[in-house]
């Protein structure tokens, strides 16, 4: 990362150690301070002051939305830690284990409020501009949330259905961080459409990367559970791309492992799958789709009107997203 882009990372670290949480009744507020505490790659308040940044814009009027939509981020995770029993976020024990699922439950809803003060403090002109693209997101991240739980019990999920769930509960959401700086920054509606298909790509393809990465990552760089997708059910792209390949027996031993009935160990089953996964190279067809991705995401970046030096650090941050290992 170059200066300005660590500049912008203090910067917000910064202002989250500042956010008051030492508030009563503490079983509310410790939890919420635990997960924000835990650190994070910050990327989504980072996209939005670097695309205000990029199309001239004031950083201070930036960073109260971009801590907002950091804030409905971690809001996001400690509620859907509990919807799939996670033990493990950023290699610390999710706030459920910790504590329990009601106080997860509660404190994620005093965080989600608190991330709603933050997106309001933005100058009168443009807050219902703001507060329009921030509630369309809170609703279309549920609204994938609900088909990710759906697809959990479902035999057959097709891909096309699977890019548009993680479309709805992954990549909206940084979309909507790089237009809410541009519009801080003044910018014409016809770029705020470039930068947020700009952020939708990248979302994409780093949903494919926390999929792929959950099966062949380092568990220790990853922090989540490894193979946790595998244990949930969850239908990721490995899985549907796996289950298109695969041989009439491979598609058998998948479907089992993911029915209810399946009575082997959660690392027998992981293991299988993996397997599975490696024989049918799996791993090299989902770094490809990631790629193309990536270069939608760039083409998009070009198209902005603007000279390349002033996209060079979104263009670096893409680059750092496309090759993460956790």
């Amino acid at each position: 990362m170059n200066k300005q882009i660590q500049f912008f990372l203090d910067e917000i670290e910064s202002h989250i150690k500042k956010i008051p949480l030492d508030c009563e009744p503490k079983a509310l507020y410790q939890p919420v301070s635990y997960c924000l505490g835990k650190g994070g790659k910050r990327i989504r308040p980072l996209m939005t002051l670097l695309a205000c940044d990029m199309f001239g814009g004031e950083i201070k009027q930036a960073m109260p939305p971009a801590l907002g939509l950091e804030l409905f981020h971690n809001f996001t995770l400690m509620h859907d830690d509990i919807m799939d029993n996670a033990p493990l976020r950023r290699n610390h024990p999710t706030v459920h284990e910790k504590w329990d699922a009601n106080t997860a439950i509660l404190s994620g809803d005093v965080l989600f409020a608190i991330s709603c003060q933050y997106i309001s403090q933005v100058p009168d002109n443009i807050l219902r501009q703001i507060l329009d693209v921030f509630y369309k997101t809170v609703i279309e991240v549920c609204e994938g949330q609900q088909y990710d739980m759906d697809f959990e019990s479902r035999h057959k999920v097709s891909a096309k259905e699977y890019l548009e769930m993680i479309r709805l509960k992954t990549a909206v959401l940084p979309a909507a961080c790089l237009q809410t700086g541009a519009i801080v920054a003044g910018a014409e509606n016809k770029d705020q459409e470039k930068i947020y298909r700009f952020g939708e790509c990248i979302g994409l393809a780093f949903q494919l990367r926390d999929d792929w990465l959950d099966v062949f990552g380092q568990h220790e760089e990853f922090g989540k559970q490894s193979g946790g997708d595998i244990i949930a059910n969850k239908k990721t792209w490995l899985y549907i791309h796996a289950l298109q390949k695969g041989s009439d027996k491979q598609k058998h031993l998948l479907s089992e492992a993911y029915s209810d009935n399946y009575s082997a160990g959660d690392s027998e089953k992981v293991s299988l799958v993996k397997s599975i996964y490696e024989d049918l190279g799996i791993s090299g067809i989902a770094q490809n789709a990631m790629k193309a991705y990536y270069d939608q995401a760039f083409n998009y970046l070009a198209s902005i009107d603007l000279p390349d030096a002033r996209k060079e650090d979104l263009a670096q941050l893409a680059e750092y997203l496309h090759h993460r290992k956790k």
